[in-house]
């Protein structure tokens, strides 16, 4: 089953999320669930990483938590606010 995970930043953390993006790569690389999707939220500017947003496809929402409990940005304490929400995948059929 598919999930988006929408993740926005506390502010200030720039520093932080730098410190921590190793270990959450790494820990994204080596996850059950698998990251269909994923990548910074950016200011328009495209200049400022302002939160994280994932696809991910997981068995339920208890291994999205699993999942969400052992990111080091979440053990970082990165994000003031995180949604996530089952996601139905349509295919665009304009020519």
């Amino acid at each position: 089953m598919l999930f988006t995970i929408f993740c926005i930043d506390k502010p200030g953390v720039t520093e932080k999320r730098a410190e921590a993006m190793p270990g959450h790569v790494e820990y994204l690389n080596q996850s059950a669930i698998k990251n269909v999707m994923s990548g910074p939220l950016m200011d328009d500017a495209m200049e400022n990483v302002v939160g994280s947003l994932y696809v991910v496809d997981a068995p339920d929402r208890a291994a999205i938590e699993a999942f969400q409990k052992d990111d080091p940005l979440v053990q970082a304490d990165i994000w003031e606010s995180v949604e996530v929400r089952a996601f139905n995948k349509r295919v665009d059929n304009r020519d």
